[in-house]
């Protein structure tokens, strides 16, 4: 019920144009994200490396409704790549189609996403494309196959609680194993998505099994897959997963958001995995904080305390 209650709010405008004017949600929100501008992420990336630890960042924001907004996104995540390449971070970008037009101009989208996958891959660096909620899943495959067709530096992501994602993952796996695979964090219906927490990670580890009994084939294309979860227990079944097909520890990403399971991360780091932590920023972060109070509603009592401390 609370989870339903998150997502719902995320999704509200009201509160979401209400609730970040308070202090108490932005002094919260920073456990999850540095800040809101570029800077902040990229102070965080600096100080991740010295841990050994790779970065991927993203700008938060969807569904713009105009050309400029998205050159605006475009112009700045290109700025962002000759930034990164200046500095030799091991960081990539991670972005939501919508932000590219999506919504009101497909080719739009298209042309926008394939000028940042093809200045990231004059610095061999990676474009991961988000997952947005299931109404965009068909569209933004389709994206994904066709700026995929142009270069291979780039990864897409799949959510494991969709029950169309077994199929949409055989067809990716035809031209790519640069999958992120997630658990999922829209409010979706019971006809589109599963419910159950405990479904959804049968669901989750069936997938990465699949996933990455591809790459141990030798079948490996375009960026190593990424297995993106703070659930340590399904981290062990998936490192399990890995040793039995004998791949190394690195042979794919773990991928944490920032603020996070912090020690495990150190951890895992420290024993062989590749850690690569997902930073996000922009002052649009309200719908994707209440997405992430909904995958763990634990989280809330930290904001409580936020609210009366």
């Amino acid at each position: 019920m609370l989870r339903s209650a998150l997502l719902w709010a995320s999704t509200n405008p009201t509160i979401a144009n209400t609730l970040p004017r308070y202090r108490f949600a932005r002094r919260a929100v920073q456990r999850f994200m540095p800040g809101e501008h570029i800077d902040d992420a990229l102070r965080a990336c600096e100080l991740l490396r010295i841990g050994s630890i790779p970065t991927v960042i993203t700008r938060l924001g969807e569904n713009v409704t105009t050309g400029a907004e998205a050159e605006d996104v475009t112009t700045h995540y290109l700025d962002v790549l000759r930034t990164i390449a200046g500095t030799g971070l091991n960081t990539h970008i991670s972005i939501k189609p919508t932000q590219l037009g999506l919504d009101f101009d497909p080719e739009l989208c298209r042309s926008n996403l394939s000028r940042l996958v093809q200045h990231a891959q004059e610095s061999n660096n990676i474009v991961w494309i988000d997952m947005e909620s299931s109404a965009y899943v068909d569209r933004t495959i389709d994206l994904f196959m066709q700026v995929r067709q142009e270069n291979a530096n780039i990864g897409i992501c799949l959510q494991a609680y969709l029950h169309r994602t077994p199929a949409d993952l055989e067809r990716l796996l035809s031209v790519t194993t640069a999958i992120r695979l997630v658990k999922g964090a829209y409010r979706e219906p019971p006809s589109v998505a599963i419910q159950n927490k405990a479904a959804v990670d049968a669901a989750y580890v069936q997938l990465a099994s699949r996933l990455l009994e591809e790459v141990a084939s030798g079948r490996e294309v375009g960026s190593p897959p990424a297995i993106a979860t703070h659930d340590l227990n399904i981290i062990r079944r998936v490192g399990a997963i890995t040793e039995g097909l004998g791949m190394p520890r690195d042979a794919c990403d773990l991928q944490m958001l920032y603020g996070i399971q912090r020690d495990a991360q150190s951890r895992l780091a420290g024993e062989g995995y590749r850690v690569r932590v997902l930073i996000s920023y922009g002052s649009a972060w309200f719908p994707w904080y209440m997405r992430r109070l909904a995958e763990r509603p634990a989280n809330v009592w930290f904001l409580v305390r936020n609210i009366v401390g």
